[in-house]
């Protein structure tokens, strides 16, 4: 079973027609007072938790969405359902609103967000402790959420022994450095993007090797450039570089990443090497990007492993993974 935690959101989606840097004054930089002018706006689906949880049902698997929504989020639910997402864990807080997040993104795909937390600040009320067999789980993502309720889901993982990745993202600028420290000990994978990363290290003080002390894998996400995967390989040190596929339009950034770790657990469940699991990351996570909004449209298995082995070449192991009966997740 993977375990999915992590925001279930509205997004809505703006487009400037310009370039943020244009509009930055670095003299003026502790006194911002900026509006973006832009033409339209579309409210689609969102959140981390459910975008991973979409993806991760494309690949063939069922993961279990442990998340909270609020008033307004019943349809969104009975439609995860219908995808194939296991919404039993899903609960809903009749006295508020389902968490949304207000997005605009330049011509250069840079992003300025705020992100309103409704129904998730109620995360926190959840537990791995509900589950009957909590040694069933076989991954669990710990992705943006609540901060409470991340350090609560990250305690509990150590505490139950169940393999976890500590996806902070968003909330790396939201909490001190103790709390990262604390949050990601024990963690099988800690995954930031670039500049993520950078604060990371600033808030904590470690360089790679302390990271590498606190978690047995570290990934960072470099958007175009790729990806880089590094891992504690029998007392060693193992780089990984996972190069971008190739888009065949880039309409919209957002979700992208939440793709990418959806690929990440498919291949992490079925036992791949990580030279494998980061090109499987890597090509959900171009599904988004050639899609408006942070859910791509649906597409067959058969299909994902084609563009597969059109990409990067044949490669048995991923259609074991993808196309058979054991591959396929319950």
């Amino acid at each position: 079973m993977i375990v999915v935690t992590g925001s279930i959101a509205f997004d809505y989606l703006m487009v400037f027609p310009g370039r943020f840097k244009d509009h930055f004054l670095s003299d003026q930089i502790e006194h911002i007072s900026l509006s973006f002018l832009v033409d339209e706006m579309k409210v689609v689906r969102g959140g981390c938790a459910a975008n991973i949880a979409y993806s991760l049902a494309l690949l063939g698997e069922r993961p279990y969405l442990m998340a909270t929504i609020g008033c307004d989020g019943g349809e969104y639910r009975d439609w995860l359902a219908a995808q194939g997402v296991d919404v039993s864990g899903l609960r809903l807080y009749p006295d508020c609103f389902t968490a949304s997040f207000f997005v605009n993104t330049d011509l250069d795909g840079n992003q300025i967000a705020t992100f309103y937390s409704g129904a998730m600040s109620r995360a926190r009320e959840l537990s791995f402790y509900d589950f009957p067999n909590p040694h069933e789980i076989e991954w669990a993502i710990i992705s943006p959420n609540d901060p409470q309720a991340m350090v609560r889901y990250t305690q509990e993982c150590r505490e139950l022994g169940i393999p976890f990745i500590y996806d902070p993202s968003q909330q790396v600028a939201r909490v001190d450095g103790e709390e990262l420290l604390e949050s990601a000990r024990g963690a099988r994978i800690l995954i930031v993007n670039e500049y993520e990363h950078e604060l990371f290290r600033r808030k904590t003080g470690l360089d790679e090797a302390g990271l590498l002390g606190l978690v047995e894998t570290l990934i960072v996400t470099r958007g175009k450039e790729g990806s880089t995967i590094i891992a504690r390989e029998e007392g060693r040190r193992a780089v990984y570089a996972i190069p971008a596929v190739p888009a065949a339009q880039r309409l919209d950034p957002t979700g992208v990443g939440d793709a990418y770790r959806a690929g990440l657990l498919k291949g992490l469940r079925a036992g791949l090497p990580w030279p494998i699991i980061g090109r499987l990351a890597a090509l959900a996570a171009v599904y988004v990007l050639e899609h408006e909004g942070p859910q791509p449209a649906p597409y067959s298995r058969e299909e994902f492993v084609a563009r597969y082995e059109r990409t990067f070449g044949p490669e048995e192991a991923v259609r074991r993974a993808l196309l058979s009966t054991s591959g396929a997740g319950t």
